[in-house]
Formats: C-alpha cells, sequence, structure tokens
C-alpha cells in the first residue's frame, strides 16, 4: 500500500485549495473528488467505475486492448513510453488518466527514490487496485478531475497518458491541462484513437464513437494542439486505429 510519507509527497505538490473539503486518504491513495455518485458520468466513465472492467482491466482487457489497435503488446508499449519520456533521477512523473497503474508503476521504476511517478484518476475501483499491486517507494496515486489538475504551472518534467484521452469527457481540455502542469523543456507522451480512411470513414467513426462517450481523435489532432502551443521535436506514430505522440514543451 502507498506508505505515508508518499501520501505527504502528494499533498506537498497538490495546491492548498485542491486539499480543503473532502480530501482525504483513508483508501490508501489522495482522494480529492466527491463519490462518483456525486457527478455525472457517461457510458465509458461508467465501465472505468465497474468493478467488473477493473478486475480484468489489467490482464486480458488491456493485452487485447493494446493489441487490437496498436499491433504491439503491452510490454512493447510500456517500453516505447519510457524511451519516449527519457525519465531518470529526481525527475516527476504524471501519468492521466492511470487506471490500475500498470504503467505508473513501470515508468516509476525509471526514476530515484527521490522521483516521484504519479497515477492520477476519476475511479476508485481502479484506484484501489493500484494501490494492491501497482505500488512502489517512488509512486503514487491521486484521485481527481484531469480538466482540472490540482498542480501549479510546471510541477511535472514528464506527463503522459495512455490509452485514456479518447474515454474522458473534453479531452482537449484534458490535454491543456496536461500541458500547463508540464515544466518548459519537459516530455510529453500521448497514445490515443486515430480515426483512419476516407473522410466520410472517418466522420462516421467519429459519430459512433461518440454514442459510447468516447472521442475518435483524427491523425492531426494532437500535433496541431502541440504545435500552437510552440513545443517542438513532435514525433507522431499511427499503428492500426491508435497514435502515438510525443513531444517537448519549449
Amino acid at each position: 500500500m502507498t506508505t505515508t510519507t508518499t501520501l505527504d509527497r502528494l499533498r506537498a505538490i497538490v495546491r492548498p485549495d485542491a486539499l480543503s473539503g473532502s480530501a482525504h486518504s483513508t483508501a490508501g491513495y489522495l482522494d480529492l473528488l466527491p463519490p462518483p455518485s456525486d457527478q455525472p458520468q457517461r457510458g465509458a466513465q461508467r465501465a472505468m467505475n465497474n468493478p467488473a472492467v477493473v478486475a480484468v482491466y489489467e490482464g486480458p482487457w488491456r493485452w487485447g486492448q493494446t493489441v487490437a489497435y496498436t499491433g504491439i503488446t503491452p510490454a512493447a508499449e510500456r517500453r516505447r513510453a519510457a524511451a519516449a519520456l527519457q525519465l531518470r533521477g529526481t525527475q516527476r512523473l504524471l501519468d492521466v488518466a492511470c487506471g490500475p497503474g500498470n504503467f505508473t508503476k513501470y515508468l516509476g521504476r525509471q526514476l530515484d527514490q527521490e522521483g516521484l511517478a504519479v497515477g492520477l484518476d476519476f475511479s476508485e475501483p481502479m484506484l484501489r487496485r493500484a494501490v494492491r499491486t501497482n505500488v512502489a517507494d517512488s509512486v503514487g496515486y491521486i484521485r481527481a478531475d484531469a480538466r482540472t489538475l490540482p498542480f501549479d504551472d510546471g510541477s511535472f518534467d514528464a506527463v503522459c497518458c495512455f490509452a485514456a484521452l479518447y474515454l474522458v469527457p473534453e479531452p482537449f481540455k484534458v490535454l491543456d491541462e496536461m500541458m500547463r502542469v508540464l515544466t518548459p523543456g519537459g516530455r510529453i507522451a500521448v497514445m490515443t484513437s486515430c480515426t483512419r480512411g476516407p473522410a466520410p470513414l472517418r466522420s462516421v467513426s467519429v459519430t459512433l464513437a461518440a454514442l459510447g462517450g468516447l472521442h475518435g481523435f483524427d491523425r492531426s489532432d494532437i500535433t496541431s494542439v502541440l504545435r500552437a502551443a510552440d513545443f517542438r521535436d513532435i514525433d507522431q506514430e499511427v499503428r492500426g486505429l491508435s497514435q502515438f505522440v510525443s513531444a517537448i514543451k519549449g
């Protein structure tokens, strides 16, 4: 379980105003939100809060999803993420929509004990599993809304979101927040959906995805946002129905 020391480190980097009210850590992660039942949810969010989904997500669900959409295994995906983020030493990493923390823990192992990998998610069941199965000395978890990240500008040396940005409401607002909390010179990495084919087919795909609470990203959606925000060394790899994008904040 996440140690008290790790929880203290999490509190130290959260904005003081976000720690007021209902903030607590009795489940082993820092919880900054009211219960999910108090907030509206879309179909995709309800699935990620379903204990049955959580039970298989870290194993067969995630493995099948990754291979089907990207053509590579989760292990290869994690190695690609680590290479893009170039984590080292005492850096801070934020893993947005971390789920059960399988990426968070792996990436946290690239850091020294003085470094910190923070997994952030909305789902209580996902975070409960994360603190049971994916903790380490340099890893801690926070329940918060990714649309209003509870951190000051430039709080992290690296920020990532893997196979989740298309699941969240207002994904471009989440992307803006990810860029905001990244320090100049820091690295961002995103793996998300990518619509393919002729324009009419892409339009139908986006419409069908939206019915289930999902967002179908066009090939240029992520890169154009990063370019407009003066990110440099933008790299994009499209595989299957997914895209992996990495860049450095200018």
